[in-house]
């Protein structure tokens, strides 16, 4: 089995690609080892160390190195586990934790039924036209809210404290919104 990575904008995390699928539907973002105990390979890769998030997309597998950690010798380490991890076929997992993608979040807005449609617009170009685009850099973007012209977001994976993170929201996100549905002013991450 062969499993390729690649670099992300963000300089603290690579993206692995088993060359199979990693998650039928949806994402899941792990940012504590305390969240990883739901599955197997992500506690394993929290277990090295040097390892502050790992991120589930629907091919790929993000892993991002803590401050100080030197990706020369904590790839090998990563690429280890995941190559155990997919060519024994283990379920990502746990049994009582499965069946779920993206977890609510404690910061979601409750969008006003007036702007129905311009959420509907805001969440169908993030499907088609946003996601797919970060889920290149190793990324997921999950909106969160409208409120009063200002759309929310949440980045997860690479994308989540990326340097260029702002730059992707502001100048890119933000553009796309404002030239599709004319009620968006902003973009705030969340």
């Amino acid at each position: 089995m062969l499993i390729e990575t690649e670099t992300t904008p963000n300089p603290a995390t690579l993206k692995f690609l088993p060359g199979r699928m990693v998650m039928e539907a949806g994402t899941r973002d792990f940012a504590t080892p305390e969240e990883a105990e739901q599955s197997p390979l992500a506690e394993a890769l929290f277990g090295l160390g040097d390892v502050t998030g790992v991120f589930f997309g629907r091919d790929f597998v993000s892993v991002t190195a803590g401050p100080g950690a030197e990706w020369r010798d904590l790839k090998p380490d990563v690429l280890s586990i995941l190559l155990d991890h997919f060519t024994a076929q283990m379920p990502l997992f746990r049994a009582a934790s499965a069946g779920f993608s993206v977890p609510p979040a404690d910061d979601v807005l409750t969008d006003d039924p007036a702007d129905a449609e311009i959420v509907a617009q805001i969440r169908e170009l993030i499907e088609t036209r946003v996601r797919p685009a970060v889920a290149n850099d190793g990324g997921d973007i999950v909106y969160r809210g409208f409120d009063k012209g200002k759309v929310y977001l949440q980045l997860q994976g690479a994308c989540a404290g990326c340097p260029s993170s702002s730059a992707t929201l502001k100048n890119g996100i933000e553009q796309l919104l404002r030239h599709y549905v004319p009620e968006v002013i902003e973009v705030r991450a969340v």
